[in-house]
């Protein structure tokens, strides 16, 4: 009976948290005018698909394109750089081990709106503005990484360390005991933390907005906003828009579901 209720609570919990995703998806189907009806209609009586039309006029191509490039550029330059510095960590002991740790941490801790000014002061003395995506792709990797190192290092903590020696004893180097032993091992943690750091890049909105000046280089977040102005809102190219832009992320996780169950399980994400 516990089991039950507990799955009927789980249940309930789940709904309540995607009905904003259900929500999006029906207001997509709407027209204009019935989206402010009252009361609200839960599914469109008449659904209209108008796919076509926002990608006509707002060439929704182009900034999803931009927003796939920079959250890869991120991805790649936080797995580079990270998987070897959460090694590090997952293998050093004492007192300066925490400390770094600690600063690691800290990093995570700084929002980005903190940040920007700083950074965008910076990237601009070093002519870093001229290649703005560039530019947002270190600026969001620095914020990763320290997310990066600290879901990774307590992947590297589960693998035996009696592996590693092993592999040393018999002949192989630090350097290939990681990559012949050690990677293979962690792989499933790896690659969870790669997938939540992609889909985070994905949506990044405060630095391309302060960084990218070029619309045609605008990634798809920012330009969501050309939807709302002042005195109008296009409701129903929002909510498409947003519907497609949400798409390929619900599709991520309904590939690697598997992988993701089980590095949860494994302790990946500890």
């Amino acid at each position: 009976m516990k089991r039950y209720l507990l799955l009927a609570f789980a249940l309930l919990f789940a709904a309540i948290y995607l009905f904003p995703v259900y929500w999006m998806y029906a207001t997509a189907l709407k027209t204009s005018g019935s989206i402010f009806k009252y009361p609200p209609e839960l599914w469109p009586s008449e659904p209209l698909v108008q796919v076509s039309r926002v990608f006509a006029e707002h060439d929704i191509g182009r900034y999803l394109w931009n927003s796939l490039l920079v959250a890869s550029g991120i991805t790649a330059i936080t797995m580079l750089l990270g998987t070897g510095a959460a090694y590090a960590l997952a293998n050093a002991r004492g007192a300066k081990a925490n400390v770094a740790l600690f600063l690691v941490i800290v990093l995570q801790v700084l929002p980005p709106s903190l940040m920007v000014t700083p950074l965008f002061v910076a990237f601009n003395h070093v002519g870093l503005l001229d290649y703005p995506r560039t530019a947002v792709v270190l600026a969001t990797a620095a914020k990763t990484l320290a997310f990066y190192i600290v879901l990774c290092r307590a992947t590297f903590t589960q693998v035996p360390r009696e592996l590693k020696d092993a592999a040393l004893v018999d002949g192989n180097s630090h350097l290939g005991a990681f990559f012949l032993i050690i990677l293979p091992l962690a792989r499933n943690g790896i690659l969870i933390t790669s997938v939540l750091v992609f889909l985070q890049s994905f949506g990044e909105y405060v630095y391309s907005r302060s960084f990218i000046a070029t619309r045609e280089l605008q990634t798809a977040t920012v330009n969501l906003a050309t939807y709302l102005s002042a005195n109008s809102a296009d409701w129903v190219g929002l909510m498409n828009y947003a519907g497609i832009y949400v798409a390929p992320i619900l599709i991520v996780f309904i590939l690697l579901q598997r992988q993701i169950v089980t590095g949860l399980t494994s302790g990946a994400l500890k």
